[in-house]
């Protein structure tokens, strides 16, 4: 587990790219859960994460709350998905469609907002738990690894955003 203190928005989007920079080259499906309170920078991360990829251009990142999941056109495709609205009365099936649904290509990237509603039979064997709590002027991002694949992302991560402008 690991935290890092974001004092603004620009150091939240800096850590999205970072994270995007630093995906691991040898695996398919990557998966960032991300839990947070509401306006807590999820979504502003996820921006920051889409603009470090190829296509990014082509892509308008917003939230996926009203219709749960957002792919953009990115290289690897970036699948957004919003749970917020499960408590709305989603059923585990109707979720793991939403997130089958996600499968665009044989390498695509999940970026989930409101984790914390994710059953524990749909995560998958590995991932990154991302999450924000304010912290004072800013907030506090504690990147914490759930399998090796994971461990290795972090590790990546954790080089870039130290080496980049805004840590």
């Amino acid at each position: 587990m690991e935290r890092i203190f974001l004092p603004d928005e620009a150091a939240t989007l800096a850590l999205g790219r970072a994270m995007a920079t630093a995906l691991p080259q040898d695996w398919d499906a990557p998966v960032a859960l991300l839990r947070a309170t509401l306006g807590s920078g999820k979504t502003t991360l996820a921006r920051g994460f889409v603009s470090a990829l190829p296509g990014a251009q082509n892509a308008e990142v917003a939230s996926p709350s009203f219709n749960l999941a957002n792919v953009y056109p990115t290289s690897p495709p970036v699948v957004h998905v919003d749970l917020y609205r499960l408590g709305e009365g989603f059923l585990d099936a109707d979720l793991d469609e939403l997130l089958d649904a996600g499968n665009v290509s044989d390498r695509r990237v999940m970026l989930v907002e409101w984790a914390q509603y994710l059953p524990e039979a749909l995560r998958p064997s590995s991932w990154l738990e991302l999450e924000l709590a304010e912290s004072g002027e800013g907030r506090d991002a504690t990147l914490t690894p759930h399998g090796p694949q994971a461990s290795q992302w972090l590790e990546r991560i954790l080089t870039t955003y130290l080496q980049s402008d805004t840590s």
